[in-house]
Parts: structure tokens; sequence; C-alpha cells
């Protein structure tokens, strides 16, 4: 098979894998209210799926190193389809939402880096940023989407249909990949321990990267996880009639304007170099995380404002990010760098979503000043994000044009 024709098979596999992605947080206002959770259970629903991707992905990708990717992303999808038809038949509450999102995050581990990997095995060296960038595109162009789906898909019927067209679309993804990718030749040993991750966390190169990602998706994923309660909240605190931009809608914008930023921001780190493009990011993303919460409050226009302008801010180095992780790697160890990357990054998924629901929790509930704090977190974390990427000093990529 052609390597343009297996990226075509898998970015479309993954943006049917990702159809469901966000549909919890796309409901979450309902669930709230249907369920009567506290903001910091809301958080820990958020969360579990980031927890479950987290535990997994270090045994999952690494385990790509010696066997065929295909096989592992198989056994990732499948556990996506449990986990959405799960939430659809049986979650009814705090407990049995968590299960089902735990599900989803194991399947996620073995879904999203393993179809970066199946795509690094066979790219050129030079290609790898770009092609990082095409496969990170096509499923922030779907994940972005399931905001929209979710909320219309509900609306229309109910929330359990949203969960069963999500576990459908899995199921989908999971035919395409067996049916029609390639299975790859056994991979001989490299006389590498499998999981010693020593040599990974002592290329400070790639972990320079990794650890930039970790409070990358710390921010990404507390604002993919709380966005649409915290516009529903400007909405009915100032009155507004949310009708000509619900938002569900605000959210999928939000993301595929982030998406078409990542793609940009990683051209712009072959450019400019990729340290110059990060450490620019890092610092927007502090000036956003110190004002959304405190001005956006004022009117719902204004809080759509902020939401898009701090998503395209978020977005702009996360593709160049995970390429400089991969490029950085050692091919021997590619996949056991990329489980590391995740790992860390998923880490800070996990906290961001929790920090902001108790946080909320803890200053009484949502108020102008609960979610100024809130969102205050994430400037704080990505300070220390930006010192550590600072001093640390990663090299750029093969292909990156550094100017002096």
């Amino acid at each position: 098979m052609s390597p343009a024709r297996l990226v075509f098979l898998v970015c479309t596999a993954q943006v049917l894998a990702q159809v469901g992605a966000y549909a919890w947080p796309a409901l979450l206002p309902g669930f709230v209210e249907r369920w009567g959770l506290t903001n910091s259970e809301a958080g820990w629903i958020t969360s579990m799926l980031y927890a479950a991707y987290t535990v997994s992905v270090p045994i999952l990708v690494t385990s790509t190193d010696r066997i065929d990717p295909k096989r592992i992303y198989l056994l990732g999808v499948g556990f996506t389809v449990l986990g959405h038809l799960g939430f659809a038949l049986f979650a009814d509450g705090f407990w049995s939402a968590m299960v089902c999102r735990a599900l989803a995050g194991i399947g996620w581990a073995g879904t999203y880096m393993t179809g970066l990997k199946l795509l690094a095995d066979r790219v050129d060296a030079r290609l790898l940023s770009r092609a990082t960038a095409g496969h990170a595109a096509s499923i922030g162009i779907s994940g972005s989407a399931s905001f929209l789906v979710a909320g219309q898909v509900a609306s229309i019927w109910d929330w359990q249909t949203a969960f069963w067209l999500s576990g459908l679309c899995a199921l989908a993804a999971w035919l395409i990949v067996a049916f029609a990718a390639p299975w790859q030749e056994p991979k001989p040993k490299n006389g590498a321990k499998l999981f010693d991750f020593g040599p990974v966390f002592r290329n400070t190169s790639a972990l320079a990267y990794s650890l930039a990602y970790c409070v990358h998706t710390w921010e990404m994923n507390a604002m993919r996880g709380w966005c649409v309660a915290f516009l529903a909240w400007v909405a009915l605190s100032t009155g507004t009639d949310d009708s000509w931009f619900p938002p569900t809608a605000a959210a999928t914008v939000m993301g595929l304007l982030g998406t078409g930023v990542s793609v940009f921001g990683n051209e712009m780190s072959i450019r400019l170099g990729r340290q110059r493009l990060v450490a620019l990011a890092m610092g927007l993303s502090i000036l956003c995380g110190l004002t959304i919460g405190w001005f956006g409050s004022y009117s719902y226009g204004l809080a759509v404002a902020f939401i898009l302008g701090y998503g395209a801010v978020i977005w702009l180095d996360s593709s160049s990010l995970t390429a400089g992780a991969a490029g950085a790697a050692d091919p021997a160890r590619r996949g056991a760098t990329l489980a590391v990357h995740s790992m860390l990054g998923y880490a800070g998924g996990f906290v961001g979503p929790l920090v902001i629901g108790f946080t909320l929790d803890a200053a009484g509930g949502m108020s102008q000043q609960g979610w100024g704090i809130a969102f205050g977190t994430l400037a704080a974390a990505m300070l220390a994000g930006r010192i550590a990427f600072v001093l640390m000093r990663p090299r750029d990529l093969a292909g990156d044009r550094v100017r002096g």
C-alpha cells in the first residue's frame, strides 16, 4: 500500500473514532442538573478519560516498538466502542459514568499515538513534521465537530442517541483499519528492553517537548471540558439569548479554528524555529488565562470572543510539540518516546479539568471571581511549563530553518 493511501485510511479512521470524543463535556450542563452533580464530580468524570489514558498509554504505545501498531489500534478502538455504547446503555449517575469514561480513555490510549506510530514508521524524517500535523488535523476537526454533533443529536432525540452514534462511528473506524490497512512484518528485537524508559527520560530534547506538552494538554483539556459550561453560565448570568451561537457551536468553532492554527503553527516552527514558536505560544497562553475569567464574564459575545481567541493560542504549538518529541526521539525508541510524551501530556490533561472543578467549588460556585481564579490556575501551570522549557533548551528538528 502506498504511504499516501495509508495516511488517508488512518486519518479517516481517526475522524470516525473521534466523533464522540467530547460528547460528555458538550452535554455537561444537562448532566449536572439531571444527576445533581457538583462541579468537582463533573470534573472527575471529565478527567477520568485522561486518567485512564495516562495509565494505559505507556503499555499500549510502547508495545508498538515490538508489536504491529495495527493490532494495538484495533484493541484501542474496541475499547472506545465499549465506552460509548456502555454510556448510552448503562450510565445513570456518577459512578457508572466514571466507568464508561475510563473505558473510552483506555480506547483513546490505544488509538491516538498508535495511529501516529503507523505513519511515523513509514514517513521520511524530513516529512515527519508535516505528517504529524496532518494526523493531528484530522483528529482535531472531528473532535471539534463532536461538540456540535452531540449537542444537535441530543436536542433532536436524546443524550443516549448521541452516545449511540459515537459508538457506531468508532465501530466503523475499527472496520476500516481491520480490513483495509496492511499488516506489518514482525519487528526484530534491537537488544533494548521494551519498557526501559530510562533512555527516553535522558533524552532531554524530547523530554522538554513532552513536559511542555504536559501543561499544554492541561490547559487544552480544561478548556475543552469547561468551555460549554462557562459560556452557558455567562449566558444565564447576563440574561443573554445564546440561540444565535450556542455554546456547543462555539466549542466546535474553537476546535476547528485551533486545528487550523495548529497546522499553521507547525509551519511557523519549521520557518522560525520550534523553540521560539513554543515559547511565544506559552507566553500568550499565560496572558489569556489571566484575563478570560474576569473580563469574559461581562457579556456572552465577549465570552465567545475570548473562548475563540484563547483556543487559537492554545492550539498554536500543539502539532509543534508532538512533532518535536517524535523528531527528537531515537528511532528505535520512538514508540516508547511517544508513550512518555502521551503519558505526561494526558497526566496534565487529567489534572486540568479537575482543578477547574475544585476551584469553582472552593470559590462558592460559578461566579466572575470563581471563573477568574479557575482560569488563573491555567496561567500558573503554563508559567511553570514555560520556565522549564526555556531552561532545558531543546533542539530544533531537521528541516527547521532557524533564523538568527
